[in-house]
């Protein structure tokens, strides 16, 4: 049996900013823009892997949840604790160097871990924490 991950979901709060980080700054290329009543959702990936997308979605869009649970939900995005994504370079330094230069919200830097990886980490302009893991 052979299992993929084909689509991974990421909320956005400003889809002109979410292109900017994901496409300009990570350089992932835009695989989909549908817009729907004033919405967007913007698949990308990175080059060369057709089979892994992310979907940059509203958040909170689901007519069931209440104003309240909806205002939660936008809090915890907005702190970064809502949604993470963990993603893997050959050349940390050099795309840390690539991010930082863009204004990209910074929250660890290069960093060897006692548990193995070295990694470092940012915020996208949603909130989302992005990992990024130096490959072994």
């Amino acid at each position: 049996m052979d299992i993929t991950i084909h689509y991974a979901f990421l909320p956005h709060t400003d889809a002109d900013a979410a292109l900017a980080f994901y496409r300009d700054a990570l350089g992932f290329e835009v695989r989909g823009d549908v817009g729907y009543e004033g919405m967007r959702w913007i698949t990308v990936g990175p080059e060369g892997q057709p089979e892994t997308s992310i979907v940059l979605h509203p958040p909170a869009v689901d007519p069931g949840i209440t104003d309240q649970e909806r205002q939660t939900v936008l809090e915890l995005i907005a702190k970064g604790s809502y949604a993470a994504l963990t993603l893997a370079t050959d050349d940390l330094d050099g795309l840390f160097e690539k991010l930082q230069a863009t204004g990209a919200d910074v929250l660890q830097e290069p960093t060897d871990q006692p548990y193995g990886v070295r990694d470092c980490a940012f915020r996208d302009p949603a909130g989302n924490l992005i990992r990024i893991n130096e490959k072994a």
